[in-house]
This record gives C-alpha cells, sequence and structure tokens, in this order.
C-alpha cells in the first residue's frame, strides 16, 4: 500500500468519477499561415471517438 503524507488533502470519494474522464489533444495545420494549431478538451472516455471525428462541440 502506498504511503500517503500526513499533509495531502485529498478527498478520495470526490474523485472515484475523474477516471473516467481523458485529456485529448488534436493537432491542425491552419490553411493560412501553415502553423499548427492545438485544440484540447477534456472529455468522457466514452466520447472521445466523437470528438476525434469532430461531432462534439
Amino acid at each position: 500500500m502506498a504511503k500517503v503524507s500526513k499533509n495531502a488533502k485529498t478527498n478520495r470519494q470526490a474523485q472515484e468519477g475523474s477516471k473516467d474522464y481523458v485529456k485529448v489533444i488534436m493537432s491542425a495545420k491552419s490553411p493560412k499561415t501553415g502553423a499548427y494549431q492545438f485544440r484540447e478538451k477534456i472529455v468522457h472516455k466514452d466520447l472521445v471517438k466523437d470528438f476525434v471525428a469532430g461531432k462534439s462541440k
């Protein structure tokens, strides 16, 4: 079992659902400047394919 610092203020019950979300970062090349732009969003792990396909806002 991992050792937890006495100073750590964590609420383990509040963090239970946080494992269901992931951060998705997509890069796209700008047609005007040719520079890369990065679009990042935190989405539910079941909706990652929709986000990559461009169906999500």
